[in-house]
C-alpha cells in the first residue's frame, strides 16, 4: 500500500474524507453517570480484536501506544479489544490475555496512560469455545471444548479431527471451574491492572454465547434446553463477578440479532428474559455500569444491507433501565446517534472509524472530516495500519516496510 501525508492524516492514496456536521451541541458531549464514575462525554471506543499483543499474549508495545492515542480526548470509554480470560478460552496468537502476572502488570502500563489522559477503560474478558483454534489448544496441552459438541463449521471439524484435539462437551465439574476459578481470576487481574469496569462478552457465537443459541447447545443438563438453562452459565458468572468487584464496575455484551459463526438469530425472546433477571438484580441494589449492544445493523466487523437487517434492539431498552453502549455503523448514520441518546442512559461505540481516527472524539465534536478505515490492515501483527494513523493538524510520514516489520514486544 501506498501512502502519503496531508497535512491531517496518513491515509491509502486516493482516500477520500468523509465530511460530517459538528456534535458538539448535541447530548452527546453531555456528562452521563456510569457505574459510579461520571463521564463528561458519551463517545466509547468499542472492543477491536487487532492481534496487536505479543505471542505469548502479554500486552505489548504497540499495543500501549494505540491506547494511550485513542485516549487522548479526555473522558473517553476505552473498551479493550476482547482479552482471553484463561489458557483455555483461547490460545490464538497475539491476542492479549488476563490470567498471569506479567500480562496484569503490562495492562497496568496500558492503564496507566489511559488514566493519565483523563479517560476510563473498561476490559472485555474474552472465551472462545468451539471457535477456538484446535491446533493451538492442542500445542498447549488443552481440549477443544463448547456447550455441546456442534462444530460451528465443517473446516473447524476438519482441523480439529486432523490434529487430534476433536471438539467435546464440557462437563458441569468443568463449567463450575469456569465460574468459580477462571472468569474470577481474570476480573481480579483486571482490577488489580487498575480498569475502571469489566465487560463479560457474551456476543456474536462465541463461548457464551453458544450456551444462549440452540444451534451450538445441545445440552439435556440444567445448562441447555429451556430459556433458563440455556442462560444459566452466563447469569452464574454476572452473580459471581458482582460479588467480587460489585456490579457499579460490572457490564456485559450481547448481540441479539447476530448469525456469526453459525448460529440462530436468538432475537427477544432469551434475551428479553435476560436483561429481566439483570432488572431485578439491578432492583435489589446490584445495577451493572451498563449493557453493551451490537446492533443488527453489523454482523462482526461487516455491514449488513438495510433491507437484510433483522430485528432491533429497541426491546432491550423496555426491560432494563440503567445504561446501554450501542455500537454498529454510527459513522456512517450519524443522524442515528441523536435518536439513541435521547434518552440519557445511552453511550455511542465507534470501533472502525476509531481505528483511523485516533482523535474521532475531537473530529465528532468540531465536526472535522473522519478518514476512512483500510480492512486490510485489521488483523494483521504489524504496526502498520495499527499506529500510522494520526491525528488532525499532524504532519507525519510512516515507511510502510518499516513499519510492517514492526511486531509487538511484551510490555516489561
Amino acid at each position: 500500500m501506498t501512502v502519503e501525508s496531508t497535512n491531517s492524516f496518513v491515509v491509502p492514496a486516493g482516500t477520500k474524507q468523509i465530511e460530517i456536521a459538528p456534535l458538539g451541541s448535541t447530548k452527546l458531549f453531555q456528562p452521563i453517570k456510569v457505574g459510579k464514575n461520571i463521564l463528561p462525554h458519551r463517545v466509547a471506543h468499542a472492543p477491536t480484536t487487532r492481534f496487536r499483543a505479543a505471542k505469548n499474549h502479554t500486552p505489548s508495545d504497540l499495543q500501549l501506544e494505540y491506547y494511550k492515542t485513542h485516549s487522548q480526548y479526555p473522558g473517553t470509554l476505552i473498551i479493550t479489544e476482547a482479552t482471553f480470560t484463561s489458557e483455555q478460552g483461547g490460545m490464538d496468537l497475539h491476542v492479549p490475555g488476563i490470567y498471569n502476572d506479567a500480562q496484569t502488570k503490562a495492562w497496568k502500563k496500558i492503564n496507566d496512560e489511559i488514566h493519565a489522559n483523563g479517560s476510563f477503560s473498561s476490559m472485555q474478558l474474552w472465551y472462545l469455545g468451539r471457535v477456538a483454534n484446535p491446533k493451538d489448544l492442542k500445542d498447549a496441552g488443552l481440549p477443544l471444548i463448547g456447550p455441546s459438541a456442534v462444530y460451528w463449521d465443517e473446516e473447524s471439524e476438519k482441523l480439529a479431527k486432523s490434529v487430534g484435539n476433536e471438539l467435546r462437551e464440557l462437563t458441569e465439574k468443568e463449567i463450575d471451574h469456569i465460574v468459580e476459578v477462571e472468569y474470577p481470576n481474570a476480573a481480579k487481574r483486571a482490577i488489580e491492572a487498575g480498569f475502571d469496569y469489566i465487560e463479560v462478552h457474551s456476543a456474536p457465537g462465541y463461548f457464551l454465547d453458544q450456551f444462549l443459541n440452540p444451534a451450538s447447545n445441545k445440552r439435556t443438563d440444567k445448562y441447555g434446553g429451556s430459556i433458563e438453562n440455556r442462560a444459566r452459565l452466563l447469569l452464574r458468572i454476572i452473580d459471581k463477578l458482582i460479588d467480587i468487584v460489585g456490579a457499579e464496575r460490572l457490564a456485559v455484551r450481547l448481540s441479539p440479532w447476530a448469525t456469526f459463526q453459525n448460529v440462530d438469530v436468538e432475537g427477544e425472546e432469551i434475551h428479553s428474559y435476560i436483561i429481566d433477571q439483570l432488572q431485578e438484580r439491578a432492583n435489589s441494589g446490584n445495577e451493572l455500569a451498563y449493557i453493551s449492544l451490537v446492533e443488527p445493523r453489523v454482523q462482526a466487523s461487516w455491514d449488513i444491507a438495510k433491507e437484510n437487517q433483522v430485528g432491533s434492539n429497541e426491546f432491550i431498552l423496555k426491560h432494563w433501565k440503567g445504561k446501554v453502549i450501542r455500537a454498529g455503523t454510527y459513522a456512517h448514520e450519524l443522524n442515528k446517534i441523536n435518536e439513541d441518546i435521547n434518552n440519557d442512559r445511552t453511550l455511542i461505540a465507534f470501533s472502525r472509524f476509531f481505528i483511523s481516527n485516533p482523535d474521532l472524539v475531537k473530529k465528532l465534536h468540531d465536526g472535522i472530516s473522519l478518514t476512512p478505515y483500510e480492512r486490510a490492515t485489521f488483523y494483521n501483527h504489524d504496526n502498520f495500519g495499527y499506529n500510522t494513523w494520526i491525528k488532525y493538524g499532524e504532519n507525519k510520514v510512516f515507511n510502510e516496510q518499516e513499519e510492517r516489520e514492526k511486531l509487538g514486544k511484551p510490555l516489561a
